[in-house]
């Protein structure tokens, strides 16, 4: 009896419901899917046997659904289809490659489907993506899931939005587990081994037809602009792309000899600087931030960035070339802290995420160490976000105060991110940390991140916009210009709070990128998307000089400014800067050849030695302290007293994490019965994966006569072991340390 029979029943008077007879219709025809005369139909005969083409055809087809999702407009995926045959048929190439796959198994039409909804997925993800940034999406979004979901407020998808795809993906896997079941099977014989030797033939061809595309300029090998190359040479091709090409590749011309040949060539001399009387330096990195007056379609009612200008007019200051538009912020931060281009890398790639987790790295960090600096960084966001606990001690900082270092209670004004003013009293801080020794804090804020509202925000802004083309969009531009205002009042701060100080300092403040807006290069008085601004403040007298950089020359540039001339990158930027060779053509080969030597090479540069070890990484600057622990006034909970809590504190009984009620960066508390008499207790502030990033000391908690307290190393424990309070078992919990 055939599957269909065996599983529906008629109803009690021997009649079938309408529900039952339609699931009944449903499996008969895909039972007739596998019946001899559904193998010698016509049709299905001439399918099988011009399959190939069909796929072509298939493949046509999916490459333009892919680019009209991505590109949100069906004439914009026509016109790449017709107006670059040649890239269009690139890609159609690699999906009909793909679907080769389908001849090494009797279900082809369920592989088939498999396959044609993996490329739908693809191209759905990318549209999703694209519609709430610039940059596309990309292998290595893959590596930021976790971050994203640890992003307050700024999903990709609507709740509703979230729904209808969760939903319509169920669908699909249902429909794929019952093409399984039922589908249609070859009639023909399998010819396994000659299918799998000509698949194999076309994917080993892959590399030499992509090669002679790129040397045709049909294709490139590298995209200056991601979200550019995935709009000139297809989704297809720049996702797969992105997937095999990680990493950097061996130049051709790297040796020892070569290497030495750049090293010996650097030419800044030693470092000057009275390294007795050096500065604090401190580098402010402005999520999204730029001057607005670049944007040639806006008007203000004043000025949003009175602070920064003041900066502009009156010490160092000028463009400064980033990466990345929209979106990457660590790209930038990288090519700052490192000297090196991330155009080196792979397509989309993120060296936080991929080389920077697993090896050491010079970096501004280890080299003004080398001078006598503690190296400190500071972000009012996740640790773990980017992976940056990780990085920042392969790059060899002393310290890093995340947000779960920091008692944040302030929120911008759609509680998606905390405000930047934290950040003053976080540096102050810092500074105080370390007496009698020079500070180089890298400073990150968070604060005028996107996405930013299509609806009024600001009642009453203190910045009136105008110039937006939709009522919508001018909201947006609104509430990132005021936020932008607040920014601002955060540097007015920062400064003062410097100034007040009796230390020498040299600030530098730069925007990591542009706005996730959908600005392009007509939009700017500059002409370029790929241009934010930096500004510097000193309180020595440093003399102004303003200069547009690059962000991979940028900490060169101000080391220069100080006499510090230290590091393998950054000498020769200065060396090149002073030598007026930055635009000659072995500049950006021989910084290709350099960092490719630090990171993925020999290090010839270092004698093969490993010269810059990860550090020992603290988190924050201050201990967490637990004062005591002692009883509401109903007893129903326990109050935790100390210091330097925050909303990321969380009370571990026996290294078990217990739930915790944040009062103030003085006072947590818990449920009576969640600490038992004895237990051993400690304070940590935890990020996200139940990371615990730093603890206070562990106290011993003791119930007696009707009282609680805590103690260390046995000392002050009452005597009496009896007590008479009555307070609950604590519960079984785990350890979330256990799934670090």
């Amino acid at each position: 009896m055939k599957l269909s029979g065996k599983l529906f029943k008629k109803s009690g008077e021997g009649q079938e419901s309408e529900r039952v007879r339609k699931k009944r219709k449903l499996f008969s025809v895909f039972d007739r899917f596998n019946t001899a005369e559904w193998a010698e139909n016509p049709k299905v005969k001439f399918l099988n046997k011009y399959s190939l083409l069909f796929h072509a055809l298939l493949a046509c087809i999916l490459v333009i659904a892919i680019e009209w999702m991505s590109r949100h407009s069906l004439t914009s995926a026509l016109s790449f289809s017709f107006g670059t045959p040649l890239t269009f048929l690139y890609n159609v190439f690699l999906i009909w490659a793909s679907l080769l796959i389908v001849y090494l198994f009797k279900r082809r039409a369920v592989v088939r489907i498999i396959i044609t909804v993996f490329w739908v997925l693809l191209g759905v993800i990318n549209g999703c993506v694209l519609a709430n940034r610039v940059t596309p999406f990309n292998f290595t979004d893959l590596k930021l899931v976790g971050d994203l979901l640890d992003m307050k407020n700024s999903k990709y998808l609507s709740l509703a939005a979230e729904i209808v795809a969760v939903v319509a993906l169920a669908a699909v896997i249902f429909f794929v587990v019952l093409m399984v079941i039922k589908g249609p099977k070859f009639a023909g014989k399998v010819h396994r081994l000659r299918n799998a030797v000509g698949l194999a033939a076309c994917v080993a061809s892959i590399p030499f037809v992509t090669k002679a595309a790129i040397n045709s300029d049909i294709l490139s090998g590298y995209f200056g602009n991601l979200a550019q190359g995935y709009e000139e040479y297809g989704f297809v091709y720049s996702f797969a792309s992105s997937v095999v090409d990680t990493g950097m590749q061996r130049p051709n011309d790297y040796s020892e000899e070569t290497i030495d040949a750049i090293n010996a060539s650097v030419d800044v001399g030693e470092t000057t600087a009275n390294t007795e009387d050096l500065p604090n330096i401190i580098f402010v990195q402005l999520e999204s931030f730029i001057d607005p007056y670049e944007l040639n379609f806006l008007e203000y009612s004043q000025d949003p960035i009175p602070n920064f200008r003041s900066l502009m007019e009156n010490y160092s200051s000028g463009y400064l070339t980033v990466p990345v538009v929209g979106a990457g912020t660590a790209n930038t931060e990288f090519e700052v802290l490192t000297g090196m281009g991330i155009q080196y890398f792979g397509l989309g790639e993120y060296p936080y995420k991929t080389i920077m987790k697993e090896t050491s790295c010079e970096s501004a960090a280890s080299d003004l160490k080398q001078v006598g600096y503690s190296t400190h960084a500071l972000h009012n966001n996740g640790g773990n976000f980017y992976s940056r606990a990780d990085v920042f001690s392969q790059m060899g900082f002393d310290s890093f105060t995340s947000k779960e270092l920091m008692n944040i209670t302030e929120y911008n004004e759609i509680e998606s991110w905390p405000t930047d003013d934290i950040l003053v009293e976080e540096t102050g801080k810092i500074l105080d940390s370390t007496e009698n020794q020079s500070d180089f804090i890298y400073t990150i804020t968070v604060q005028s991140h996107g996405s930013y509202p299509t609806y009024e925000v600001f009642e009453d802004p203190a910045i009136e916009v105008t110039g937006g083309e939709t009522e919508e969009e001018n909201y947006q531009w609104e509430y990132y210009i005021n936020e932008l205002h607040e920014v601002d009042q955060f540097i007015g701060d920062l400064v003062n709070e410097l100034n007040s100080r009796d230390e020498k300092t040299l600030l530098v403040l730069y925007g990591d990128h542009l706005p996730t807006m959908g600005l392009e290069d007509s939009d700017m008085n500059n002409g370029s998307i790929f241009q934010t601004t930096y500004a510097t403040w000193n309180n020595f007298g440093l003399d102004m000089e303003d200069q547009d950089l690059t962000s991979y020359q940028l900490m060169a540039y101000m080391m220069d400014q100080l006499g510090i001339h230290e590091g393998t990158i950054f000498s020769y930027h200065q060396s090149a800067m002073k030598n007026g060779t930055v635009n000659s053509d072995s500049y950006l080969p021989n910084l290709e050849l350099l960092q490719y030597d630090l990171l993925y090479g020999d290090r010839f540069t270092y004698d093969g030695e490993d010269r810059y070890p990860a550090s020992d990484l603290v988190m924050g600057t201050e201990d967490v302290i637990i004062s005591s622990i002692d009883y509401s006034e109903d007893q129903t909970e326990l109050v935790i007293t100390g210091e330097n809590f925050t909303p990321w504190s969380k009370i571990y009984v026996n290294d078990a994490q217990i739930n915790t009620e944040y009062i103030s960066g003085t006072e947590l508390r818990a449920a009576a019965g969640d600490i038992p008499d004895g237990a051993a207790v400690t304070v940590c502030q935890v990020g996200s994966s139940n990371t615990i990033f730093r603890s206070s000391d562990q106290v011993t908690f003791w119930i007696r006569e009707g009282s609680a307290g805590i103690t260390q190393d046995g000392e002050g424990m009452p005597d009496t072991t009896e007590s008479d309070v009555d307070v609950p078992q604590v519960q079984e919990i785990e350890n979330p340390a256990d799934n670090n």
